[in-house]
């Protein structure tokens, strides 16, 4: 009888542990279908017209603070194309001698044809992501 208890108890223990481990597993397991994500698309721009050949560009992300008072001097995109999208307070984009105010989630392309400088008149920093196809330079 004793035997019996033994058995019937360790049976339980291994078939609880049994589901514990398969409820973990499922908990780390990749899931099949996405969830609770949503995407919205920031800017494209077919690279095609922009670029005659990829070589050794990269695909570069960066996060670019401009302090408050603070300016990113005049530059040109003639060799890498961008997206930039204002993450966190405002500036305003100076191109071709128009002024264009950013703030939070708004974004702009910069094509080959892009000269343009930023600066920021508010009283926090700005903060924007840029994305561009950088071409570093040769050593």
């Amino acid at each position: 009888m004793k035997f019996l208890k033994f058995s019937v108890t360790a049976t339980a223990v291994v078939l609880a542990s049994s589901f514990a481990v398969q409820a973990l597993l499922a908990q780390l397991a990749p899931p099949a279908e996405n969830q609770g994500i949503s995407a919205k698309l920031v800017g494209a721009l077919n690279l095609r017209s922009q670029i005659d050949s990829i070589g050794d560009r990269q695909l570069r992300v960066r996060l670019i603070t401009i302090a408050p008072g603070g300016a990113m001097a005049m530059h040109n995109h003639k060799d890498r194309p961008s997206v930039e999208m204002v993450i966190k307070g405002s500036a305003t984009e100076f191109r071709g001698g128009v002024a264009k105010d950013y703030k939070e989630g708004d974004a702009m392309i910069a094509d080959v044809g892009t000269e343009h400088w930023w600066r920021n008149d508010g009283k926090e920093p700005a903060v924007l992501v840029a994305a561009d196809i950088f071409n570093p330079p040769k050593n």
